[in-house]
């Protein structure tokens, strides 16, 4: 009996630690629209003749911040756009460093890679020939950026109450790998057995009473269903407002993972977009109904920047070749490497690559990788870390251009080579990019080989 009723001070013992930890944990949510309030040059294509005309809905900023038991605050944030620059980012996390107080390493800053966001300075500059009344428009409404962001964040951040948060996986379809092998080389298409990542991982916030606050949610598939010159969240944005209208008072956030040689298929049509904002919508609602792992561990959250290598630089006699190319794009990127040339000495042959992640205990480890990465990370964390705790998110802190691994690299196309004309680099990467990236993250991760 003795022997009994110890057990059962124990398994109390242990119940009442576990609510304890589980207190301790604060959540909150906050969104911002950030929808342009003019028309304004949209991002992504290069096809593009004039700025948008109306929208199809808002494009939002919206943030997740957690408090742990040690008093840790840490936030996520999603935005509806193309891609956050290094100077954007920057400005956004001197923000809230200065006026709440949250370190650089626990801000923690994403872009869902809508193709109808409004374009950002320094953000893929060869690709658009702006008259001087659209440059304004760009650079005024990138300036306000940052304190737009913060706004959300700090909405958040004074959202934050007694409750708990949650984590587990559903899965959507609609992705497919686009890099198309043919006889002439690896082309933009439809490649039905290309690899792709599918799941759909979710964090869930709480209140004490577990009534839900907010959700997170990600995909790694291109934001391209659409290409028209509306203001859009493509698919992710109607996954966000399926999800809200399902469950009122919730705010979705949406983070695009690794998603940089996947696109939804089919696409071109509104309607398409709606499809697939729905059925992804549905996965996060049912996942939300199934298992879920509570986060109540403190937040271990590191950021750092590894460094890329570039391969040769062409010489000044290439880049002035360059400059009588018949491909406008290819021009433009030469006057400016040639101006960096003449002004530097040199061109850089580096560039400074953000990897972030935040560890929720055993339970979840998010990591965040800056530009446009290709799937095969999410799936090599997945293979090295385990497929069950992974939160993989791209297009995070930088977005200065696609991040092939070693076989996208090696076999060639839009995401090895000819991309880097639009963010004007000379590229491509050196071979060592996968093994920089991966060095990085098992690092960070405390998990160095």
């Amino acid at each position: 009996m003795k022997t009994r009723a110890k057990s059962m001070v124990a398994i109390v013992a242990m119940f009442t630690a576990t609510l304890a930890a589980s207190a301790d944990m604060k959540v909150g949510v906050g969104s911002v629209v950030i929808t342009p309030d003019k028309p304004i040059w949209l991002s992504g294509y290069a096809s593009r003749r004039a700025p948008s005309e109306g929208k199809v809905h808002d494009l939002f900023a919206k943030a997740m911040a957690f408090e742990d038991a040690d008093g840790n605050r840490s936030v996520i944030v999603t935005t509806d756009l193309i891609g956050l620059t290094r100077d954007l980012s920057a400005r956004t996390a001197a923000l809230a460093e200065e006026q709440l107080g949250i370190p650089r390493e626990r801000l923690m800053l994403t872009a869902s890679h809508t193709h109808c966001g409004p374009a950002l300075r320094e953000n893929l500059g060869t690709m658009y020939a702006l008259d001087d009344e659209q440059t304004t428009r760009v650079n005024e409404y990138s300036e306000a950026l940052p304190g737009r962001i913060f706004d959300a964040i700090e909405i958040a951040v004074k959202d934050l109450e007694l409750g708990s948060a949650h984590w587990g996986r559903g899965e959507a379809g609609f992705a497919i790998n686009r890099r198309q092998y043919t006889q002439g080389g690896v082309s933009l298409g439809v490649n039905p057995i290309g690899p792709v990542d599918h799941d759909v991982p979710i964090v869930v916030a709480k209140r004490a009473d577990g009534s839900v606050k907010g959700v997170l949610f990600g995909y790694a598939c291109h934001n391209t269903t659409l290409s028209f010159q509306q203001i859009s969240g493509d698919y992710a944005g109607f996954a966000q407002a399926h999800i809200e209208s399902e469950m009122p008072g919730v705010i979705a956030l949406f983070a695009s993972g690794c998603g940089a040689d996947a696109n939804p298929h089919p696409r071109g049509e509104l309607a398409l977009a709606e499809q697939h904002g729905a059925e992804l919508g549905a996965a996060v609602l049912a996942a939300m109904k199934g298992d879920l792992s509570e986060l109540s561990e403190p937040v271990r959250a590191v950021y750092d920047e590894v460094t890329l290598e570039l391969s040769e630089p062409p010489t000044r006699e290439t880049l002035d070749a360059q400059l009588k190319s018949d491909n406008v794009y290819i021009q433009r990127r030469a006057s400016d490497l040639i101006t960096e040339f003449e002004s530097e000495g040199a061109l850089k042959t580096t560039e400074p690559y953000p990897v972030q992640v935040f560890q929720f205990g055993d339970a979840l480890q998010v990591t965040a990788l800056g530009g446009e990465v290709v799937v095969d990370y999410a799936l090599r964390i997945k293979h090295e870390f385990g497929q069950d705790n992974q939160f993989i998110i791209g297009y995070a802190n930088d977005v200065m251009a696609y991040i092939p691994s070693l076989r996208v690299l090696r076999e060639g196309g839009y995401e090895s080579d000819t991309s880097m004309i639009y963010y004007g680099l000379y590229g491509p990467w050196a071979t060592t990019v996968e093994d920089i990236v991966m060095e990085g993250v098992r690092r960070l991760s405390n998990r160095d080989e």
